[in-house]
């Protein structure tokens, strides 16, 4: 990466690098799909962190650094057209994001984003790339004590049609990360449609959070009782990015958010209840398998509240260290994702860490900032 200070570019036109000839050169025949060259994938990930860097500095009053096109460069990547009104809302959702960050005392100074290719295919005049991104954010001292930094991964899926002169034009890209996960803090919220239906049991759903901020203060003690909630926050900070090789992941199977939550909970002096594995009641990980409850979003709050491990607070900024958040995105009486506090500032605003998108430190005010209407759940464990 190379830094510079950001200059915002129309959408319609992203300077790239590209190898003189490049599709031609390396495109398949019809039928036939091949792995593109390096220079090739090169040029895709110049045009991933384009996109996405623009998005980022909606978010950022600063400057954004990220890959630079090589200056020799004559060549470009166009947008569709459908993608550049996408793009174009894009930014807008943002910029209002970034205004309801600041009403509630948030802002970035700056970015850092790099994005990787993880494969890149040709098929004829066709690329089909998998890239991951990852930024760092820069907190601004707003308040005196917020975190230095945010960070997270988050995996796109592009797709690019050849044009004469070996430009591309890109004509998509999508978020390969669990769809039932808080959206990277530069991702547009694309709208859920509800899906579960009511089976008519009755279950310990809990009582949703108020999100009004500021809050009451309810401080707990987070040393000296029966566990140790540092070591939560330890854990899930230390392994936020880089999975802990002992658990399986469960990132094709639902998300592994909840699986993080449980892990971070373990480390902390959480204690299993063995029993059936299809039983919400019980909570344990034995290496080949587990309970529904270690893993399944809604079951964990289930098995919560009937064990009486945690009690619901009555609003989300009341969360400390330790603590637990869930989200019903739309509102469909399911809660679809699992995030656990490891940093919380002197003016009560929790931050939180979680898998699937893998984020680091996100504050509370972001997440309510992205998903103002939907439902959240908060556990003081």
């Amino acid at each position: 990466m190379i830094p510079k200070r950001f200059r915002l570019a129309a959408i319609g036109a992203l300077t790239v690098a590209m190898a003189s000839g490049s599709l031609f050169a390396y495109s398949a025949s019809a039928g036939t799909t091949e792995e593109a060259d390096r220079a090739t994938a090169d040029a895709f990930a110049r045009i991933a962190d384009d996109v996405l860097s623009q998005r980022t500095q909606a978010l950022v009053d600063g400057h954004v650094r990220h890959r630079e096109a090589a200056p020799s460069s004559k060549k470009k990547a166009r947008l569709s057209d459908r993608l550049k009104k996408d793009e174009h809302a894009a930014i807008a959702s943002l910029q209002s994001r970034k205004t309801r960050l600041a009403e509630l005392g948030e802002a970035y100074t700056a970015a850092d984003t790099s994005v990787v290719v993880d494969r890149a295919t040709l098929t004829g005049g066709k690329a089909t790339v998998q890239v991951t991104e990852q930024t760092t954010l820069t907190y601004k001292k707003v308040r005196g004590d917020e975190p230095d930094t945010t960070d997270f991964k988050t995996r796109y899926e592009l797709t690019l049609t050849g044009k004469k002169g070996g430009s591309w034009e890109l004509t998509s890209i999508k978020s390969q990360d669990s769809a039932n996960a808080p959206v990277a803090v530069n991702e547009p919220v694309a709208a859920k449609v509800a899906v579960v239906k009511d089976d008519g049991n009755q279950y310990p759903d809990g009582t949703p959070a108020s999100t009004k901020y500021p809050a009451t203060p309810n401080p707990k003690k987070t040393t000296g009782g029966a566990y140790d909630y540092n070591a939560m926050a330890k854990y899930a900070e230390k392994y936020w990015s880089n999975y802990n090789p002992a658990y399986r992941k469960f990132n094709g199977a639902g998300g592994d958010c909840t699986n993080f939550v449980s892990q971070s909970l373990k480390a902390g002096g959480w204690k299993p209840v063995p029993g059936t594995s299809s039983d919400y009641r019980n909570w344990w990980y034995d290496g080949t398998r587990q309970s529904v409850s270690w893993i399944g979003v809604n079951e964990w709050a289930w098995f919560t509240l009937s064990n009486q491990r945690a009690t619901n607070l009555a609003n989300v900024y009341q969360m400390d260290i330790g603590d637990v958040m869930q989200v019903d995105f739309n509102k469909d009486g399911s809660k679809d994702h699992s995030m656990i506090v490891t940093y919380r500032s002197r003016a009560g605003m929790p931050y939180l860490t979680y898998h699937s998108t893998n984020t680091y430190r996100k504050s509370l005010a972001s997440i309510i900032a992205s998903y103002p209407d939907a439902r959240y759940f908060a556990y003081r464990t």
